[in-house]
């Protein structure tokens, strides 16, 4: 075999694999960049082996690498962007010539969250039972004492955080009027605001009019319903900066837009601007899969925004009620300790102590965290643990199928983790529940991991997608009390679960339900906000099984060794796993056509259809929008009379933000874009074709978590060296079951990106959350 050498020729390096735009501000924006320099670390790779062919591949004509924007978007921001699905640029000036995207409809998730909210009321209890506040941060002197103090006065309700500071805002600076009785509060989270389609034509007619006078396009209309509500023109007229609540928009434009309405009578420090950029912050923030930021870093951007007290800024916004406050840290003291008179240990003032750190965050996170945690803790505590499930384990096909079903059988929540082969250990699970007499369940992220559960399990009746279990299209559906009829639920992928799919889940599962979380911790983490699977992990609240059964084959062990770092030269007799060394992002294009169309179906008998290509980006020289380009006009060319597309189309419907769903083009009419999805009939509303459907043979790695197919060809050109991170590449090559072609152009970026460049850590409270709520049978 032929190692990987050292500086593949030709690797192009200036490419970037994104759009020039502002990924955090569109639908659709491109997979992530990482700081990942490329560097000599003389780890190995694969073979370097054309499967079919040795003809020499020409790069395209002309094919120069298009200048695109770095910005620094990490991981979690792309998926999101990803699995809204859109293609335009949503910069407001941009706007003005084409028509802007409607605003995202709700997910399931978002739209039972928002009648959730009287849940509010059951934490605030639990909050209020805690014992009285330890006396932590007494070292702590100016802003960081004065928001010690204002989290804990705010979240007990006794005062507003302004109680607090001592620094008002500049006197300079206009307040946020008071609004008028008739107006709804601030809306400080555009996803939980109504769906687009119930605006009215007066309140569209009466946006677009404010819209036009304050110099901003009037496709902005509908989204500016959906995010505001239908009195969105008075809000506007009001509050000019309530556009940054419209997705897209940039603060630049909506202070432009508020010169237009408000004149002198605004400025960088007017209390309505400092709020709005408040919230602005914390959704980018969101986008990037963070629940909370600290407070240093909200204070930081808000003076990259010209505001001249930051300080008095979060005030505001905490007063206003866009963000919370909350303490993180700070109430563990040190080990060394003091007997008082009393008896009781006090704390040495010499003893080390946790830093206390304030964190902000939007309402709509910290409800969904609290609820998760609480609901959580109900599963542990509630369980029955006198099953004797022991003759069941026996007859297990795996030991570590067997130590699964012994874990679930004592406790009420489980997390399960391990690589795609220890999928058949859920499924054991399942079919051995299901014959102790239990109704149980197992809910896949996407359409195809329902299907091979289905498969494994022997009973398609037994598997549902984790969108069909909440909505009532797939499963057992609800008892009289509402909650989800069945005794077990195993949720595989559970790295895609944010935090607001997973309290929706979690509060529809009845008290004494067992519940296990099962998935890979090495993918790429989920497109909204949080890390559940990981926090939930790293709390330790409760047992948590390991696999032992390793990936079979040459793309397993690549992709084990990729999980702890190491790319490793395999094995690969069969050509499993082939590397294509290129020079430039045009000759990566062709030689990705000629690998899907020719190669891989010559020599493995794969149909085009059932292989995926993967790159990193969607623009770019080498993104998916070239390379669907490029493969439509191999395999399926024509005119595409429907809205862009023909049948016969490979697509991806996203339904809602986190949802990629693959499909085919099969017809289209007045009703709408017909669409074959795994074999389900999807029509798609014309006005929703444009934002919500996209060419599918090339997807993003986070489009593609989820799912495998029979080959994947994964496209890595010279502009692709910065997006690349470890949980990246080993979501990327393990999307291939039989074959795996690695389209290299990036010489030494990828063994460094593997060992140097591990996941983005997200910012999010559920772990102390968990950690802090009593679980007096959870594991150590």
């Amino acid at each position: 075999m032929t190692a990987l050498p050292g500086e593949t020729p030709g690797t192009g390096g200036t490419d970037t694999p994104q759009d020039a735009v502002s990924p955090p501000d569109e639908a659709g924006a491109q997979e992530p960049t990482a700081d990942a320099d490329p560097a000599s670390d003389g780890a190995g790779a694969a073979e370097v082996v054309d499967p079919a062919s040795t003809e020499a591949a020409e790069p395209d004509a002309g094919a120069e690498a298009e200048a695109a924007s770095t910005e620094g978007a990490n991981e979690a921001e792309a998926a999101r962007a990803d699995a809204e699905g859109a293609s335009a640029d949503a910069d407001t000036e941009a706007a003005s010539n084409d028509a802007a995207s409607p605003a995202p409809e709700l997910s399931e998730a978002q739209a039972e969250l928002a009648a959730q909210r009287e849940l509010r009321e059951r934490i605030e209890q639990r909050k209020a039972a805690k014992a009285a506040p330890i006396a932590a941060g007494a070292g702590l002197s100016g802003t960081a004492a004065d928001l010690l103090a204002a989290v804990r006065a705010v979240e007990s309700g006794e005062k507003t955080g302004s109680a607090f500071f001592a620094s008002p805002a500049p006197a300079q600076a206009p307040r946020r009027p008071a609004p008028a009785a008739a107006q709804p509060p601030r809306t400080p989270a555009p996803q939980a605001a109504p769906a687009p389609q119930s605006a009215s034509p007066e309140a569209l007619d009466a946006v677009r009019a404010v819209l036009v006078e304050g110099g901003a396009p009037e496709a902005l209309a509908r989204p500016a319903v959906g995010a505001l509500g239908e009195q969105a023109a008075e809000l506007l007229r009001t509050d000019p900066w309530q556009l940054l609540a419209v997705p897209g928009v940039r603060p630049e434009q909506a202070d432009g837009f508020a010169r237009a309405l408000l004149g002198a009578d605004c400025g960088p420090d007017d209390g309505r601007r400092t709020a709005a950029l408040v919230g602005w912050v914390l959704e980018r923030a969101a986008l990037q899969g963070h629940t909370a930021l600290d407070a240093e870093a909200v204070r930081a951007a808000l003076a990259e925004r010209a505001v001249s007290d930051p300080d008095a800024a979060v005030l505001d916004a905490v007063e206003e009620g866009v963000a919370l406050l909350f303490q993180e840290g700070g109430d563990e003291v040190g080990t060394d300790a003091e007997e008082t008179d009393e008896g009781d240990l006090a704390p040495d003032a010499d003893a080390p102590r946790e830093p206390v750190r304030i964190l902000l965050g939007l309402d709509r996170y910290a409800l969904a965290e609290e609820s998760l945690a609480d609901g959580l803790a109900r599963l542990v505590n509630t369980c029955e643990k006198a099953a004797d499930w022991a003759e069941t384990a026996a007859a297990a096909p795996s030991p570590s199928a067997a130590e699964l079903i012994r874990t679930t059988a004592a406790a009420g929540l489980v997390a399960h983790s391990g690589g795609e082969a220890a999928r058949a250990e859920p499924a054991a699970l399942i079919a051995a529940a299901r014959g102790l007499g239990l109704r149980a369940f197992g809910a896949a992220h996407s359409e195809d991991g329902r299907r091979r559960l289905a498969a494994a399990t022997g009973d398609p009746d037994t598997a549902v997608t984790l969108a069909g279990l909440l909505s009532g299209a797939q499963g057992p559906g609800r008892d009289e009390d509402g909650a989800l009829a069945l005794d077990l639920l195993v949720v595989l992928d559970a790295p895609q679960l944010d935090v607001e799919g997973a309290a929706v889940l979690v509060e529809a599962l009845a008290d004494g339900a067992r519940l296990v979380l099962s998935g890979d911790p090495g993918v790429l983490g989920s497109a909204g906000a949080g890390r559940v699977f990981a926090d939930v992990l790293a709390a330790r609240t409760c047992p948590q099984v390991v696999s032992r059964t390793p990936d079979p084959g040459p793309i397993g062990e690549l992709v084990s060794g990729i999980g702890i770092g190491e790319l490793n030269q395999v094995d690969a007799p069969g050509k499993e796993v082939v590397i294509v060394p290129v020079r430039d992002a045009g000759e990566a294009v062709h030689r990705t056509v000629q690998l899907v169309a020719d190669s891989v179906p010559r020599a493995f008998s794969i149909p085009a259809d059932e292989t995926q290509v993967i790159t990193v980006g969607h623009g770019g020289a080498a993104g998916t929008r070239v390379l669907n380009e490029a493969l439509k006009q191999r395999l399926n060319p024509g005119p595409g009379r429907f809205g862009g597309f023909d049948p016969g189309d490979r697509v991806v419907h996203v339904p809602a933000p986190g949802r990629a769903v693959p499909g085919v083009v099969r017809s289209a009419d007045a009703e709408g874009l017909h669409l074959d999805c795994g074999g389900v009939t999807v029509v798609v509303p014309q006005e929703r074709v444009e934002s919500s459907v996209r060419h599918g043979w090339a997807l993003s790695a986070h489009q593609a978590a989820g799912m495998r197919w029979p080959a994947a060809v994964v496209v890595l050109p010279g502009d692709a060296a910065q997006g690349l991170s470890r949980p990246w590449v080993y979501t990327a090559f393990g999307r291939g079951e039989r074959h795996l072609s690695v389209v290299h152009g990036v010489d030494q970026a990828l063994p460094h990106a593997v060992a140097q460049v591990p996941a983005q850590e997200r910012t999010t409270r559920l772990r102390p959350l968990l950690e802090a709520l009593p679980t007096p049978d959870a594991a150590s």
